[in-house]
């Protein structure tokens, strides 16, 4: 993806449902038993890991805030996500969720806490040579707000408008993405 002259100091931020996993249709991904990863994914982060310096998962998860997904149900969700990654060849460096259910929360994008939770732990990520992937309008302003170019995965709004000026590119899926690299 010459567009964005990625090298080895870039960070891939990534939104997870509608994006590495199916959305549940009005409702929560709340056990692993639901999750389940989009054709693909799995080699495409496998093919990330070779192009980005940090692969960092961030996702809003109102859910857990709304008593409808466990904490610990989030967590078992998320340490077998990685390890199906790794199986794969891929890796995710952290993960950073928001449970909060107000909108105006500092850390539910599109507001950047969780953005600055990555660079607190991750002190070298610079979010001008960084790419946040998402599937809604809240993922594409969270990455203008950090700073960072934006892809939109069109899973859950396939109407979206390409010229949008909150996105850069658009992908049908992440291993679209990935095998543009």
């Amino acid at each position: 993806m010459s567009k964005f002259a990625i090298d080895n100091q870039w960070t891939l931020f990534l939104d997870r449902d509608g994006v590495i996993n199916h959305e549940q249709h009005l409702g929560y991904v709340n056990t692993w038993e639901e999750f389940s990863f989009y054709t693909g994914v799995e080699e495409a982060i496998s093919i990330f890991a070779a192009h980005f310096k940090y692969i960092i998962v961030i996702t809003n998860q109102r859910g857990v805030g709304k008593g409808i997904t466990s904490f610990e149900n989030l967590e078992l969700i998320h340490r077998n996500m990685k390890e199906a990654i790794s199986k794969s060849g891929g890796r995710i460096d952290a993960i950073y969720f928001c449970p909060d259910i107000d909108n105006s929360s500092p850390n539910r994008k599109p507001q950047t806490g969780m953005a600055m939770q990555a660079k607190y732990d991750f002190k070298d990520i610079n979010f001008a040579k960084s790419i946040m992937v998402g599937n809604t309008f809240s993922d594409m302003e969270f990455g203008r707000n950090i700073g960072a170019k934006t892809i939109f995965i069109p899973s859950t709004i396939k109407d979206a408008d390409p010229s949008d000026k909150r996105i850069d590119v658009v992908f049908n899926s992440l291993y679209d993405f990935a095998q543009s690299l």
